[in-house]
């Protein structure tokens, strides 16, 4: 399975729909929050995929949650856009709650900055903002061995994180 992970698009819809189709493979589009208008837009373009969003601090007048949790290939993912965690004041708060709801995947945004790394055997990923610097994520999640893969996109500091 494998997942595009996108948020902070900022009404920047042209470079969300560039990451979606370059990664047409994507079953599932996670969107992290702040671009909720920019989500429809895709979502209206791209009817047959699956998706999942939050709302962030500046998503107003939309019904998404501020949390959600998926269960996908037997991992428990959460997604949430970090602001109602403090996340510009460090990743504490955030990865105590991924730890206590027992997350495979703990999935932000809001820094604006791509983040990722393995707490225990929980993955922590921020895609970063599409809107301002163009970039997203994509994690591969074996449907056999629930072996994950994270990768940040355009670039990355770290290469592919596999646990």
């Amino acid at each position: 399975m494998k997942l595009l992970v996108v948020s902070d698009s900022h009404g920047d819809t042209a470079s969300f729909e560039s990451a979606v189709k370059k990664h047409r493979s994507a079953d599932v589009i996670v969107f992290c929050g702040d671009g909720h208008r920019d989500l429809e837009a895709i979502r209206n373009l791209h009817r047959d995929k699956a998706y999942a969003a939050v709302a962030g601090n500046c998503d107003w007048y939309c019904d998404l949650p501020l949390v959600q949790e998926l269960e996908l290939c037997s991992k428990k993912i959460i997604v949430t856009h970090g602001h109602n965690f403090g996340v510009k004041d460090g990743y504490s708060r955030i990865t105590a709650f991924g730890h206590s709801n027992n997350a495979d995947i703990l999935l932000f945004g809001h820094t604006h900055k791509q983040f990722c790394t393995v707490d225990g055997k929980m993955l922590i990923l921020n895609p970063g903002s599409i809107g301002y610097r163009g970039n997203y994520s994509i994690i591969e999640i074996d449907e056999r061995t629930g072996k994950t893969k994270a990768t940040e996109y355009p670039d990355s500091d770290f290469g592919p994180i596999i646990i």
